[in-house]
């Protein structure tokens, strides 16, 4: 599920400040980089399943693996873990209610402290 208008899409922003900011609202990227892109999840464990607030980025410069890069980000998305194949983001799939809110309200929250950041 697609999360559009969060008003993160093709804000850019330096990759040591994405990481902190990241990290604060529980999105880890650990090893989910190359040396171009980058993504950062959240992981939500409910009677439902397992779902993943997922936020994607790409360098426009710089290199990620050398943790200098100014990171463009993309739309945020939303998809439930089926084990063993993975997350699907799917149209059909069923996302709470609760946790597309929270999500949502996670996203503005962060749209909010970049906007600081960025000032």
């Amino acid at each position: 599920m697609k999360l559009e208008n969060t008003g993160l899409e093709n804000k850019q922003v330096e990759l040591k400040r994405l990481d902190d900011l990241m990290d604060s609202y529980q999105l880890v990227r650990a090893g989910q980089w190359d040396y171009e892109r980058v993504t950062y999840d959240r992981k939500f464990e409910l009677k439902e399943g397992i779902y993943y607030l997922r936020v994607f980025g790409h360098a426009v410069e710089g290199d990620v693996g050398a943790r200098k890069a100014t990171i463009q980000l993309l739309t945020p998305l939303l998809g439930k873990h089926y084990y063993p194949h993975g997350v699907e983001y799917g149209d059909g799939e069923h996302f709470p209610q609760s946790l597309v809110k929270q999500s949502e309200k996670i996203l503005t929250d962060i749209n909010n402290d970049l906007e600081q950041i960025l000032k």
